[in-house]
């Protein structure tokens, strides 16, 4: 990591941020748009739409693909999502196309298990390693298996929901508990005179995850970024990794149906 600009170094020689994206430019491609055909298409409309003529960072959504057309979330008259057939290998291989063209300095994936990121990393022909992995990852579904899968192979784990997600969104379940009212995390805020939400972002960085924590509130940016004054002891730390329970807030990813994609397991 550089102390200075807080940024962590990936396998490609290129730099992103500890926490949040800010000027940082990321783009995904959706799940409508795995066919490797579909792939470079996509990020040239997105860069259109962004007036832009690359992005730092391009990132495969999801392993799951479903069915290319006009819906954002295709699915048939009984509500089922529609499925689409796509090898990832053929995908990645589009990916590391864009990359080559100068349409993006990095590529990486999104919500990948172990198995997944190994069908890539096994890919005959492999030119460029993906730089990270972006999946939900709190106190709460800590990913340590997968963290640790992925930094023997130096990929960066990047989390998104750090401090859970209260969100009214058809994809977020609402009955979890409330991740920021832990009282072992408002204890250890207390102790440190932070708030919970420091603590859980601290906790994320000592352990070497970029935080994805987007917010356009300015008094919330400025918070987050004390997230650099204090750190948490041994103790904390253990502390904080004992509260895994493996709670997903994001539901989108969970019981597909697909047997190729099982995002219920955590590693």
């Amino acid at each position: 990591m550089d102390p200075e600009s807080q940024r962590v170094k990936l396998n490609d020689g290129h730099f992103i941020p500890v926490l949040g994206f800010g000027t940082y430019a990321p783009e995904e491609l959706w799940c409508t748009s795995l066919r490797p055909e579909l792939v470079r298409p996509a990020l040239e409309k997105s860069l259109k739409n962004l007036q832009l003529d690359y992005v730092d960072l391009y990132i495969i959504h999801s392993p799951v693909s479903l069915k290319p057309g006009n819906r954002f979330v295709p699915k048939d008259e009984s509500g089922k999502l529609i499925f689409d057939s796509v090898d990832l290998c053929h995908t990645w291989e589009a990916l590391e196309k864009c990359k080559d063209a100068g349409l993006t300095k990095s590529i990486g994936v999104s919500n990948f298990n172990h198995k997944q990121l190994e069908r890539i990393l096994n890919k005959p022909g492999l030119k460029y390693k993906p730089v990270c992995n972006q999946v939900e990852c709190h106190p709460y579904l800590n990913q340590s298996k997968l963290l640790e899968f992925c930094k023997s192979h130096d990929i960066v784990l990047v989390a998104y929901a750090a401090l859970g997600s209260q969100l009214s969104s058809e994809w977020v379940n609402q009955n979890h508990p409330v991740l920021l009212e832990d009282p072992v995390l408002c204890a250890i805020a207390k102790k440190h005179k932070q708030t919970p939400a420091l603590v859980a972002l601290r906790y994320q960085v000592q352990r070497g995850v970029v935080v994805l924590a987007k917010s356009f509130n300015k008094k919330r940016i400025k918070e987050n970024m004390q997230v650099f004054d204090f750190e948490l002891t041994p103790e904390d730390m253990k502390a904080i990794d004992g509260l895994n329970r493996n709670i997903r807030y994001y539901d989108f990813q969970q019981g597909t149906g697909h047997p190729e994609y099982p995002f219920s397991e955590e590693y």
